[in-house]
């Protein structure tokens, strides 16, 4: 039997990690939460790359729909290399990095702050350089990551931001699965989706695709196939996908879509089962297609809950993939765990 890659175990810690932020994080997350609601801010900005930049993707649907808030993503640069200071009085930043230490996303954040945004460090460390300058800290509780693949860390930084949200809104629904969520990740782990795997084959390029609160699963999921398995792996909106990329869907090309029990399910499944009847050999995790195939979901009491326990099955896929492919998810070609950027 093949040794069992950091990737993988650091997968089938998500749960714990995920219950050791919800019990040990709580305190510092509702502190946050409470200044976020007593300054009732008319905008929100996030700072970020990566798998961090797809965690305040998540955010930023999540804030809109539930809060009303308008949330805009802000390149790093604008602080870091154009040394612009943006008029950001009455606004929350968060800024979101598993490092702490990306030379770009802390001056991005510490200009905010300067510029009278209320900061908000999301970290897996907090004696970093972010948490230095940032008005609240909220430590993810991951514990060591070493796969260079981030699975923990994306998946406790999303739970954070929820609970951030979750107390900040006062959404007992929410809280109430965010409660019982890392028993439903557990079981989401014994997922790994076969057939997606099958189906892929000698393929070497493939969509992913979301929409809305789960658009951000699906640029997770395109980054992860491009890290881990050398895959040409592109992430759109099912409301995008059909405005040009359609036009290089063949016979059997691979298709995987993301999605939860919301407003945006019904008209995922309908571009699924639309470009399924082109060729293309699609899955979504839906109950609404029926000419895409359905893949087994787990189900955590709350759509954004869902698209967590989504990306850990989608996780345990991909990793058995790469390893099929004698590829080391650990150890991606040209890249390192930090990466600084300026």
């Amino acid at each position: 039997m093949s040794p069992q890659t950091k990737m993988r175990q650091e997968i089938l810690e998500v749960p714990a990690a995920v219950d050791r932020l919800l019990r040990e994080g709580g305190e510092d997350i509702a502190k946050a939460a409470k200044a976020v609601r007593d300054l009732g801010p008319a905008f929100g900005i996030t700072v970020a790359r990566g798998s961090s930049d797809h965690v305040c993707t998540f955010f930023k649907y999540a804030a809109e729909i539930m809060a009303g808030l308008p949330v805009a993503s802000v390149g790093p640069s604008i602080a870091s290399l154009y040394k612009a200071p943006l008029k950001l009085s009455g606004s929350i930043c968060i800024g979101v990095s598993q490092s702490g230490k990306s030379p770009d996303i802390v001056e991005m954040t510490r200009s905010a702050g300067a510029s009278g945004a209320m900061t908000i460090g999301i970290s897996n460390n907090t004696n970093s350089d972010l948490a230095r300058v940032s008005h609240h800290t909220l430590d993810i509780h991951a514990g060591p990551e070493l796969s260079v693949a981030a699975t923990k860390t994306f998946v406790t930084s999303a739970t954070a931001v929820l609970l951030l949200l979750a107390n900040w809104t006062d959404d007992r629904a929410l809280l109430e699965a965010l409660r019982g969520l890392p028993g439903r990740l557990e079981e989401a782990a014994g997922l790994d989706w076969p057939e997606v795997r099958e189906a892929i084959g000698v393929h070497s390029s493939l969509f992913t695709l979301g929409r809305g609160q789960v658009l951000a699963i699906s640029n997770e999921a395109a980054l992860k196939f491009k890290e881990t398995c050398q895959l040409h792996a592109e992430s759109y909106s099912s409301a995008e996908v059909l405005h040009g990329p359609v036009s290089i869907v063949g016979e059997g090309f691979p298709i995987l879509c993301f999605a939860i029990e919301d407003a945006a399910e019904q008209a995922l499944a309908a571009t699924a089962d639309k470009v399924a009847a082109m060729g293309a050999k699609v899955f979504a995790t839906s109950r609404l297609v029926s000419k895409a195939n359905k893949l087994t979901s787990v189900r955590t009491g709350h759509p954004l809950t869902d698209a967590l326990s989504l990306i850990v099955s989608f996780y345990c896929m991909v990793e058995a993939f790469a390893t099929s492919r004698n590829i080391d998810p650990d150890a991606p070609r040209h890249l390192n765990k930090v990466t600084e950027t300026v």
